[in-house]
């Protein structure tokens, strides 16, 4: 693709961030209020100054082409360092503040979130976090719907995840490793010990977050995915596996974390196995993250921190 002479605009970046989040450059219009004939020439426009394609176009929207999503990132940066500069120097007033969050069901992304959202200083804003699927946390993330994702791995699902996420052009990197604990109601009769074996769970239900149409063992957000049991119930929603903990005496397998404010009936207890569970976020590989993206990290690290659980990274 041929250069076109001149540079890029900063409404041009603007525009092209819009496009990319929505998926669709009539929606993108209709957002900012231009024309779809005006956006739409501001995109090939774009694409004519970088010399490279930046958008897959077809009838159901548009999509990120490996270069677009990369340019996505700087695109970022750039818009967001000039909206500080406009504050300081020319009295604007903080910008809209976005950041998108895909994780696992972990009751610490929350407590950073909520940290991230109240120290934003913005009086706009603009924020999406999904408790989800495992492999749509994974497609979150590639797509750029969320700039980053929360998920665990350990040795069982690391060489499947890992590879997923190359292919996908993206990267792990470690937040803190965990040792195992149980999630049960504060008055299940297990919650009185200091520790728990696996036989001690033998007569209870098992709770595990259901992964859809990818339903592998490899993508299980709970260790032990392989391991029978005689009662098992799958759920889609963190409140509805902490309702079944309380109403059916059920237990689910996490990190131990878990926010007294936000979850006042549950309580961890630790688990007697030998595995451990790391968590990480993960990003696109070529991409560098927003400022907003990494405050969520750093309050993400502070929260953890709080329960004496040792960083990584």
């Amino acid at each position: 693709m041929a250069r076109a002479p001149g540079g890029i605009t900063l409404q041009q970046l603007h525009y092209f961030i819009e496009v990319s989040a929505e998926g669709s450059i009539s929606a993108a219009a209709d957002l900012l209020y231009v024309s779809q004939p005006t956006m739409s020439a501001a995109m090939k426009d774009l694409e004519a100054r970088v010399g490279r394609a930046l958008l897959l176009r077809s009838a159901r929207g548009v999509t990120l082409t490996a270069d677009g999503a990369e340019f996505l990132g700087y695109a970022r940066q750039v818009t967001e360092q000039a909206a500080l500069l406009e504050q300081r120097y020319l009295g604007r007033p903080p910008s809209r503040r976005l950041l998108g969050v895909s994780a696992q069901h972990y009751s610490f992304v929350v407590d950073a979130f909520v940290r991230m959202v109240k120290g934003s200083g913005a009086a706009e804003y603009e924020f999406s976090l999904r408790e989800t699927r495992t492999w749509d946390i994974i497609e979150d993330v590639r797509t750029l719907r969320s700039e980053l994702g929360i998920l665990f791995r350990n040795d069982f699902n690391r060489n499947v995840i890992d590879k997923l996420l190359r292919d996908s052009g993206l990267a792990f990197r470690p937040l803190f490793l965990a040792e195992p604990h149980i999630f049960i109601a504060r008055k299940n009769p297990l919650a009185s010990r200091d520790r728990v074996t696996l036989a001690d769970l033998a007569d209870s239900p098992r709770l595990t977050f259901d992964q859809g149409a990818n339903n592998s063992f490899y993508f299980a957000e709970e260790i032990l995915s392989t391991l029978s049991s005689t009662q098992e119930i799958r759920v889609s929603d963190r409140a509805t596996i902490f309702n079944l903990m309380i109403g059916l005496d059920g237990y689910t397998i996490s990190t131990g974390i878990i926010s007294d404010d936000l979850d006042p009936e549950i309580v961890a207890i630790p688990l007697d196995v030998e595995e451990r569970i790391e968590i990480g976020w993960i990003g696109h590989s070529a991409i560098p993250l927003t400022e907003q993206a990494q405050t969520y990290l750093a309050e993400l690290r502070a929260v953890v921190a709080g329960f004496g659980v040792a960083l990584l990274g």
